[in-house]
């Protein structure tokens, strides 16, 4: 009678084992093909690049403060039906007093899959987008400017919004986080460092 329940017990082991493997094949099978920002549940994921710099890479310095401090390029994927706007934020999360926002930008085309070098030092955003406020108060890009000492990380994030923005007074991040929230149809970021000696 033991020698059954022994049996049976390890039956169950086994089976529930193997569930617990396909299910957790399942879910890496489906972050893996990018269909979800891993983290934000239920928002589809923009593949973000650049062809200055891969993820997780040195950020070239003719893009940072201590080179030409214009912005890097930038290009994504397809963005889904139904949007009618693209935002972008920049931000800095190892800045010592918290994140600092280098870049925001809103009411880009949504048939725009690429934003070329240089703003803001030429009109690099197509015409109808707007720039808003960053931390160092420009409306425009500033590039990382790190302290000396570690390297920091910095997030080019890419929004596809549903609907167009109309920010009025303070045009940055913390507006632009607040005007996005139920509007996000996709979502998707590159990352790049910079450091200082």
């Amino acid at each position: 009678m033991a020698a059954m329940g022994t049996i049976r017990l390890a039956q169950q082991v086994r089976e529930g084992a193997a569930t617990s493997l396909r299910q957790v094949a399942l879910v890496m099978l489906f972050l893996l093909s990018g269909c979800l920002v891993p983290g934000e549940k239920g928002i589809p994921f923009l593949n973000v690049s650049s062809a200055a710099f891969g993820e997780g890479a040195p950020i070239p310095v003719m893009y940072t403060c201590d080179g030409a401090n214009v912005s890097p390029p930038l290009s994504w994927g397809a963005v889904p039906a139904g949007t009618a706007g693209i935002a972008l934020v920049v931000s800095d999360p190892d800045a010592p007093r918290g994140t600092f926002i280098h870049w925001v930008a809103y009411n880009i085309l949504p048939g725009t899959r690429e934003i070329p070098a240089g703003a803001p030092g030429k009109t690099a955003l197509p015409a109808g987008s707007v720039q808003g406020t960053n931390d160092f108060g420009r409306p425009a890009y500033g590039g990382p400017c790190p302290p000396p000492g570690k390297a920091h990380h910095y997030h080019f994030t890419i929004y596809a919004l549903d609907a167009p923005l109309a920010l009025s007074g303070n045009r940055d991040a913390k507006a632009l986080t607040q005007a996005v929230a139920g509007h996000i149809l996709a979502r998707g970021e590159l990352v790049g460092i910079y450091q200082r000696k």
